[in-house]
């Protein structure tokens, strides 16, 4: 059995040492059983929302029935989502099926209606179209039984052959042989291949969160809370993100398999799909930066939350204003004082005890990007800075310190900004996954858990660009920092008209050197020419002199005949 950990962070109930510690994404530090090679001891309801179709439902049902997971520790969970003619239960299906009704139209409606009425320690989703191998069920199980926050996900195969008798399904014979040839899950099996099987994308790895065939443990969806109801597409998605966020290990199993009768929503118009889903996830979904590519606009979850206990007017302001004014527009700024009870002195406002945070709630109460809280809660920001109030980041500090958490997978960057005999002042970067995840395996100061589930470090903060407030510079405002991207757009276009200047220069002179280089070779040739010429003048005058010579001499017998 595995132990049991709070509902929500701070719960009554306590984490025990011995909930193994996973790394990011590494599952594979865990050791699931074999099938069939373990007690099962956890309940599982299987919630299937269902919109007409009975005939694929009864397939379905008769596949659940002839599961290898004990019955006595399964429940099913239908939900009518408004079919006409109504829904029934088919004579097979496993002994603990419910049908319950959900008038609202819409797949997370109806999930969430299934959810409320599921009693299971873990949820498993099944559309009403996927028809489970034998063994679907306890291979999703076999890994919650190995740590208590797992979100697991099987894989699908999409198939257009003729549908069999629900009798032939529940036989539990080989889906293969009914169902192949069959397509893939491409995309799932992209994503799990090119991360070596989500272990290198504990950043990305919510997006296995699939809808039709995940298993979630009910911890996490306790902390995560219900689906959106809000969306149109994407709720999968959505949720796998609160789930990632809540402290989800995300693992692929193989051996968790279903076929699909007929092609996705997503196979049948792919860009349609994104086109609706990818217009409200930017929204809620804050790590797919890819679609938050507008320079200054807010988002429903920002990216980074920057916690500020108030202070003095003047130090806050100064923290305050430059989070605000920094590279990171996706940022929210949570003040944290007593807000609740704060009243301004009318009559001697002035001599007001509270005067610096009055002034403070005045100066911030109609800005977007700040709230003033009491207290402190995880609202789904994949990351929190806890920084003090009188310290000042640079323009660029945040971006770069986020970038170093994203890029080395950090759970915990502690920046020292001083040291005295008072002791240290620190600001902290915080994975909000990370802080949750180690939530589930300790108890009390989580620093040390958060090490060994993501990592962390400390760094200083003068290289990152912390300085006091009383020595940082003016923030600059939008129309300099354009002003600024002007005149370096301007001196680039400079730059860019020399370059090519000194480009068709540096070509004349290859063409001038190429010139010398055919000069040289002749000039070479030449002096070679009248080298031979010279060479053979001086040849013929020295023959001639040695000619005279030898006439000039008298001859004795036996000498040799004179040169001719």
């Amino acid at each position: 059995m595995i132990p049991r950990v709070p509902a929500v962070p701070g719960g009554s109930d306590v984490a025990v040492p011995t909930v193994p510690r996973v790394r990011g994404n590494d599952y594979t530090v865990l050791d699931p059983p074999a099938l069939g090679g373990f007690t099962p001891t956890l309940r599982v309801s299987v919630v299937i929302p269902a919109h007409n179709g009975q005939e694929a439902l009864d397939l379905v049902l008769a596949g659940l029935a002839a599961q290898t997971y004990p019955a006595e520790l399964t429940e099913v969970v239908v939900v009518d989502n408004g079919s006409s003619p109504p829904l029934r239960l088919p004579p097979l299906r496993p002994d603990g099926t419910r049908l319950i009704v959900c008038e609202t139209p819409g797949r997370a409606d109806a999930r969430n209606a299934g959810l409320a009425a599921s009693t299971g320690d873990v949820v498993h989703w099944l559309d009403s179209d996927v028809i489970p191998d034998r063994h679907e069920v306890e291979a999703h199980m076999r890994w919650h039984h190995t740590a208590p926050y797992l979100v697991v996900t099987g894989y699908l195969r999409f198939t257009t052959a003729s549908l069999p008798s629900p009798e032939v399904i529940a036989s539990g014979g080989d889906l293969a042989a009914l169902f192949e040839p069959a397509e893939p899950h491409e995309w799932l099996v992209d994503l799990v291949s090119r991360t070596n099987g989500l272990t290198d994308a504990a950043g990305r790895a919510f997006s296995l969160h699939v809808g039709g065939a995940t298993s979630v443990a009910r911890v996490l969806l306790d902390r995560a809370g219900p689906m959106d109801e809000d969306l149109v597409l994407g709720q999968d998605t959505e949720m796998g993100y609160r789930l990632g966020q809540a402290g989800a290990v995300f693992v692929p199993e193989s051996l968790a398999r279903g076929y699909h009768l007929g092609p996705s929503m997503r196979m049948r118009d792919k860009r349609l799909i994104d086109r609706v889903s990818h217009a409200t996830i930017a929204d809620r979904v804050p790590s797919y930066r890819w679609l938050r590519t507008h320079p200054a606009r807010q988002w429903k979850v920002p990216y980074l939350e920057v916690v500020v206990e108030a202070g003095g007017y003047e130090d806050t302001r100064a923290t305050v204003d430059a989070v605000l004014a920094g590279t990171v527009p996706d940022v929210s700024v949570l003040l944290v004082g007593p807000w609740e009870g704060l009243a301004a002195e009318r009559r001697a406002p002035l001599k007001d005890p509270a005067l610096d945070l009055v002034l403070i709630r005045g100066h911030y109460a109609y800005e977007g990007r700040v709230r003033l809280v009491e207290s402190v809660a995880r609202r789904g920001a994949p990351f929190r800075l806890c920084l003090p109030a009188g310290w000042v980041p640079g323009e660029d500090t945040l971006a770069r310190l986020l970038d170093l958490a994203v890029d080395d997978g950090h759970g915990l960057i502690s920046v020292l900004l001083s040291e005295s005999s008072e002791g240290l002042v620190t600001a902290r970067l915080e994975r909000c996954a990370a802080f949750c995840r180690a939530s589930l395996v300790a108890s009390g100061d989580l620093d040390d858990a958060v090490d060994d589930v993501f990592g962390s470090l400390w760094t200083d903060g003068e290289t990152w660009g912390f300085v006091p407030a009383e020595g940082a510079p003016a923030a600059k405002g939008r129309r300099m920092a354009y002003r600024a991207r002007l005149d370096a757009e301007a001196e680039i276009a400079r730059l860019t008209k020399e370059v090519e200047r000194l480009r068709g220069q540096v070509g004349k002179w290859r063409e001038e050197s190429a010139r010398w280089r055919k000069s040289a070779v002749d000039l070479r040739r030449e002096v070679g020419t009248l080298r031979r010429e010279v060479g053979a003048l001086k040849s013929s005058r020295i023959r001639t002199v040695i000619k005279r010579i030898s006439v000039r001499l008298p001859r004795r017998p036996g000498d040799a005949q004179p040169l001719p």
